[in-house]
């Protein structure tokens, strides 16, 4: 038997897709060269007006691209999962602001898949498939009971294959159409590498963004609606699924993950911003150049340091029940009785036949990060020795459990020097990330939008 840590995953707009992308905007033009006309994006549409309830049982156009429809049915099927990935808490206002930012990226997702057939890309339903297989496996069900999770959430598992199937096909044109004209120098890389070593010791961020594009004219407007952002998130939220929906960034399709950055490798408005910030937290609008920014500090270490965090434990853990009319000084003595028989047990090997005495039950986890734990636990489990036990833990309702250490790897714990390959994908994916939002910018430009 095994026991593992489990963690309510997120689900953001698309959930989860098998493939990495990068959303937004390119040029016209194979060279990259600027375009004079002036152009605008879907952000820029006020056009756009949602009125009254929908009846579900009619499907009915609400937009139409290039003459594909998208329906209220697939509007309303996309809410609902960002619905489901804030619990519900979000206000009607919003609600109708998700709305609209919805209808955005389904039109978004029709040009997309326009543009690949037009290339001759196809994505085959195993594929997408397989896709929706890992990420019902993400959220510990079978595709089966997914399926029905969906369902009972108000959507649907056609929703988010059509997403998947639009997300694959994307990353099938900016393979074959832009990433042969991104070109990453050896000499660039190396430089990115020794600035690396010598900053060995900084302090580095994992970092997710919200960015969203502003002018002088607009500034303001933006500003309120990165506020509301916020708030939302800071309210319970999920920054992931707002990042999908909202950001203008190439990460958007990553749910605004940024990945590892220092320093001095952002602006200057964004640097003392992070600096002052801890895990967990997020940042207050920041006006940047071209737009405005949310800052999410997902974790903090040093350059080219040990991380005692990524270390690999093996554990086992008993666990014994407690009667529901155990009071707390009876509870109190099961603990310090529990203690007492831990230390003299001798170790791993003691723990199944301490199980027996008290009547508990043993489960093992023989490959779990320390970074996985509860922050109170990892403060005990990284000063304790091989055969060491916690004090007892738990609640009456899920009995008293102690973990005891039975091995530990700490082959990942030590400073890695900078990987030339990863550095090179690294700034490989930002280029065609900033190609592909020009991209989509041209296709938007030159769609016929008719709005219902």
């Amino acid at each position: 038997m095994r026991f593992q840590l489990i963690k309510r995953p997120m689900l953001a707009l698309a959930l989860a897709t098998a493939a990495p992308l990068a959303s937004g905007l390119v040029v016209a033009d194979a060279a990259g060269a600027q375009s004079t006309e002036r152009s605008f994006s879907a952000d820029d549409l006020p056009d756009i007006v949602l009125l009254g309830n929908v009846d579900p049982a009619l499907r009915k156009a609400q937009a139409i691209v290039n003459g594909d429809v998208i329906t209220d049915t697939d509007i309303d099927h996309r809410l609902a999962l960002v619905l489901a990935a804030n619990g519900g808490r979000i206000d009607e206002a919003e609600r109708q602001r998700l709305r609209l930012q919805i209808v955005r990226n389904l039109i978004d997702e029709k040009l997309q898949l326009q543009e690949a057939a037009e290339n001759d890309i196809r994505i085959p339903e195993s594929e997408v498939q397989r896709s929706f297989d890992r990420v019902a496996q993400n959220f510990k069900r079978t595709p089966a009971q997914f399926e029905a999770y969906l369902s009972q959430s108000g959507s649907s598992a056609a929703s988010l294959k059509a997403q998947i199937r639009a997300e694959l096909a994307w990353s099938r044109v900016l393979r074959r159409k832009v990433e042969p004209l991104v070109n990453v120098g050896d000499d660039e890389v190396q430089a990115v590498v020794d600035k690396l070593n010598a900053a060995k010791g900084k302090d580095e961020y994992h970092v997710g963004e919200i960015f969203l594009t502003a002018t002088t004219e607009n500034l303001d407007q933006v500003m309120e609606d990165a506020a509301r952002i916020v708030g939302q998130v800071r309210g319970g939220a999920s920054f992931v699924a707002y990042a999908r929906q909202f950001s203008e960034a190439s990460t958007a399709g990553l749910g605004g993950d940024l990945g590892w950055v220092r320093a001095e490798q952002l602006s200057d408005a964004l640097a003392p911003v992070l600096a002052a910030m801890q895990p967990g937290q997020i940042s207050d609008p920041i006006p940047v150049p071209g737009g405005v920014a949310i800052m999410s500090l997902l974790e903090k270490r040093q350059v080219l340091a040990a991380d005692p965090t990524l270390a690999i434990l093996s554990l086992k853990q008993l666990t014994v029940p407690l009667k529901a009319d155990t009071t707390e000084a009876q509870a109190r003595a099961k603990v310090a009785e529990l203690g007492s028989l831990t230390q003299k047990m001798g170790g791993c090997g003691g723990v199944d036949a301490l199980a027996k005495q008290v009547g508990g039950d043993v489960a093992t986890n023989d490959a779990i990060r320390m970074k996985d734990l509860p922050p109170a636990l990892q403060n005990v489990l990284g000063r304790m020795s091989i055969g060491e036990a916690t004090p007892a833990f738990g609640s009456a309702e899920e009995g008293l459990r102690v973990l005891v250490l039975c091995g530990r790897d700490d082959s990942q714990v030590q400073a890695q020097a900078p990987n030339f390959d990863e550095i090179y994908n690294q700034m490989n994916e930002e280029r065609v990330g900033m190609r592909a939002r020009r991209y989509l910018r041209d296709l938007r430009r030159d769609a016929i939008v008719d709005y219902r």
